[in-house]
């Protein structure tokens, strides 16, 4: 018997709904719908020493609140590993891991600045919007992966 959170949610539903998501931001705060401006926001916030969130604050802190009640609520909180990671590093080479998820995320967020927005972001907001900035962010960020993918595969 399968636990009611151990399916991924259909893509024809996810799609509309993210979607839906990316039309309300921009019609009730007319801003982008992005992780990256959420995390921009509180940083610069809790600098100031403020707490006084905006939308975009909110939006990130309800990632992490929805994101730990979903492990509570599934009630299966063990841990497998970092998939290929996992299996390719053995015994003192798993040291290396959480260095290399650093660097990973050290990465991705200085990219996502440079790109003025993450993933989410160019993707879904700036796409929508037709944003020539955006559309080669995207595109960037597909072929990147696409690479990186094919490289993985010719390493291991």
């Amino acid at each position: 018997m399968t636990a009611p959170f151990d399916q991924q949610l259909a893509w024809y539903i996810a799609g509309p709904i993210m979607g839906l998501c990316v039309v309300a931001c921009r019609a009730l705060f007319n801003g982008r719908l992005g992780v990256t401006g959420g995390f921009s926001e509180v940083v610069g916030k809790l600098r100031r020493r403020n707490v006084r969130f905006d939308w975009r604050g909110w939006f990130l802190i309800g990632i992490a609140v929805s994101g730990t009640l979903f492990v509570l609520l599934a009630g299966d909180q063990s841990f497998s590993g970092y998939g290929w990671l996992t299996e390719t590093f053995h015994g003192v080479g798993r040291i290396a891991i959480p260095f290399l998820l650093l660097g990973a995320g050290v990465l991705v967020g200085y990219g996502a600045k440079t790109a003025g927005g993450c993933t989410s972001g160019n993707g879904l907001t700036g796409t929508s919007l037709l944003s020539p900035a955006s559309l080669v962010s995207t595109a960037t960020f597909f072929a990147t992966a696409i690479a990186v993918s094919f490289l993985i595969e010719a390493v291991i």
